[in-house]
């Protein structure tokens, strides 16, 4: 693994061997080549230097914007079980509306969303956007009726869209590919603290009602949309929009990040340009991701939002209901965690996100098949740590496999945005009318799970083939991924990752 590290052809071939080691840089001939690291003038053991200063100054505050983010969005599943429902009046299919409203207008918001951060700042717009659904959080819990909670739930879709693909991207402006997996999946393992936390912080903020004559649900709304706001407050003044500007970097730290993503990024376009929106577009390597993508996020959602609900009808009281969905959630996290350090170590993603897809379908199959409630339950674990490590490794997986910085902004964006489709129907799959057993809500993730399975074994076999494909094509040149100079590596700078020289993660 550490010659892979240092090898100058490091562009996520398969695991059999496409990488040569490079020749030692002209200024650090004297060192040995163990002493080096590819892509700069660093040794080993400065770039994790480096890594671990970039991680501290960068991903834990990135995941406490998510965290916030999916608890605002998913905590309706909490609010519901604090009487929602019935100081609203809803009835029927109300509920399920209340949450499949909010996601068309998050969807609609990613790509041009993830084009104005592009064409702005990070901290700038992600402020903006955080300070926005902050007060439509807040606002939802003043609303006296169903029609006003549908109209806060869809301004909240509106302001959380860019969010997710926003941080996903930006990422990829820091890390290497192989090094981004780790950190996508701690962030987005805040997305199963925000379910443990929710449940535990719900609990107790139910008990504020009566309080300013707001019912204990509205509390939840109030106190989680002001927090938000208070952290929107400090974000423009954390996040650090580009290696180039950060202030934790000295000089020859930034040179040293930006030879590296040079080096692993293959020297493709990363300048804006309407041409790379279209690649993006009508590259149907994407869409196919795309259908991977919403076959993960259908029970994503469906979990979060229903969760609480779920173990209620093992024949738990709503309290107790509240508190029992925390511990998948932990389960879930660190599931997640390992699996985006396992993927990012052996250079690949298909084969994890299969071995995690089948990981979930055990898990309802646990769910449908039997009515004892220890039985279910453990289903639940198994749901939650096979379906969400899939999600950060997913994105990774499309991002790493998307040659040039706008056509992946735009690819990421196209990614996260047809999978929170799958909130839609997310709304829809647990309905009351099937209440306990939820079979037909059970059987449709089991279904969207393996369609994603299927996908990734597709996606894995194509890209191996398309890798292999493409050494042949060098080798019948002459040439090597060691020796294709940086003047060839620019004639073929706006192909992206159709490049010659690009290799695939599988």
């Amino acid at each position: 693994m550490a010659t892979q590290e240092k090898a100058k052809g490091s562009y996520e071939a398969d695991s059999s061997a496409q990488s040569m080691v490079e020749k030692p840089h002209a200024s650090v001939t004297h060192q040995s080549a163990d002493s080096l690291e590819s892509g700069g003038k660093f040794s080993v053991a400065r770039t994790k230097q480096l890594l671990r200063k970039m991680d501290v100054n960068i991903v834990p505050f990135l995941s406490l914007l998510y965290l916030l983010s999916f608890l605002d969005r998913t905590n309706i599943g909490n609010a519901r079980l604090a009487g929602l429902e019935t100081d609203l009046g809803m009835k029927g299919l109300d509920y399920n509306i209340a949450l499949a409203v909010f996601f068309p207008w998050y969807v609609a918001a990613e790509i041009p969303s993830n084009i104005m951060m592009k064409r702005t700042s990070p901290s700038l717009w992600l402020a903006i956007i955080m300070l926005a659904w902050g007060i439509c959080m807040t606002l939802m819990g003043l609303v006296t009726s169903f029609p006003g909670l549908i109209v806060a739930r869809m301004a909240l879709g509106i302001a959380e869209g860019g969010l997710f693909p926003g941080v996903t991207w930006y990422i990829t402006q820091w890390y290497r590919r192989h090094e981004c997996g780790l950190r996508m999946a701690i962030f987005f393992s805040a997305a199963t603290l925000a379910g443990a936390f929710g449940g535990l912080l719900a609990r107790g903020l139910s008990e504020l009602r009566g309080k300013g004559g707001r019912p204990g649900w509205a509390w939840i709304f109030i106190i989680e949309g002001l927090a938000t706001i208070v952290v929107a407050g400090v974000a423009k003044f954390v996040i650090h929009d580009s290696p180039e500007t950060a202030r934790f970097l000295t000089e020859e730290e930034r040179t040293e990040v930006k030879a590296r993503l040079k080096e692993d990024r293959t020297s493709l376009a990363d300048e804006y340009d309407l041409k790379y929106v279209k690649a993006a577009l009508k590259d149907w390597k994407i869409w196919v991701h795309m259908l991977i993508t919403i076959g993960i996020y259908t029970p994503l959602y469906s979990i979060s939002l229903f969760l609480p609900t779920i173990v209620k009808n093992m024949g738990y009281t709503n309290e107790k209901s509240q508190l029992m969905s925390v511990p998948p959630y932990v389960a879930g996290c660190i599931a997640t965690i390992a699996g985006g350090y396992a993927a990012d170590k052996a250079k690949q993603r298909g084969l994890f996100m299969m071995g995690f897809c089948l990981v979930a379908i055990v898990g309802f199959v646990m769910l449908i098949s039997t009515h004892i409630p220890g039985v279910q339950y453990a289903g639940t674990f198994f749901a939650v740590c096979g379906i969400y490590p899939n999600v950060p490794m997913g994105v990774a997986w499309n991002g790493n496999n998307i040659g040039g910085s706008t056509k992946r902004a735009v690819g990421i964006a196209m990614h996260v945005g047809f999978g929170n489709l799958g909130g839609v129907i997310a709304g829809f799959v647990y309905r009351a009318t099937d209440a306990p057993r939820y079979f037909q809500g059970h059987g449709v993730l089991l279904a969207t799970t393996t369609m994603s399975f299927f996908l990734c074994l597709f996606m894995h076999l194509h890209l191996r083939k398309a890798n292999a494909q493409k050494d042949e094509e060098m080798r019948a040149k002459g040439l090597t991924l060691d020796t294709y100079t940086e003047e060839m590596k620019d004639a073929e700078r706006e192909r992206g990752d159709y490049a010659s020289f690009f290799r695939y993660t599988i």
